[in-house]
């Protein structure tokens, strides 16, 4: 009487191998995506604009009086900011969040001899209400 071989490792593996091997995978790839999309966030929170533009409509009284304090930045933010040697430009939409309301600060600024100007500097609360500017005198 012939007996039937014993399976090989592959024939009783199989079927826990191939998703695992796939869910690897398809991890290994959102690791890559989320690494990407962090530098990226993080390039552009690191810049002069977004820090000086964040930093301003967080000491404005009538932004803290509209979102409340503390106001941060939110992590989703648009835009760009492009620098090469003493000149740039920015175009960035900056998310708010403070305890009493939210909002979308953008800013549009330019670079020359390595001096931000800016010539949008606004923030737009979520919901009824006109932009607050940023750029109006101070009192």
């Amino acid at each position: 009487m012939k007996t039937k071989p014993a399976p090989n490792w592959w024939t009783r593996n199989w079927k826990w191998l191939v998703p695992a091997g796939c869910l690897t995978g398809l991890a290994g790839l959102a690791g890559f995506i989320a690494l990407i999309t962090g530098l990226v966030f993080g390039l552009i929170k690191s810049s002069t604009p977004y820090k000086q533009a964040l930093a301003r409509a967080q000491q404005d009284p009538a932004v803290i009086s509209r979102l409340g304090t503390p106001i941060n930045g939110g992590f989703l933010v648009s835009g760009s900011v492009n620098v090469s040697g003493g000149s740039g430009q920015a175009r960035l939409a900056i998310p708010l969040e403070g305890p009493r309301g939210s909002g979308t600060l953008h800013v549009e600024a330019r670079r020359s001899a390595g001096l931000w100007t800016y010539s949008t500097l606004t923030v737009q609360p979520n919901g009824a209400g006109d932009p607050i500017s940023l750029l109006r005198p101070s009192l």
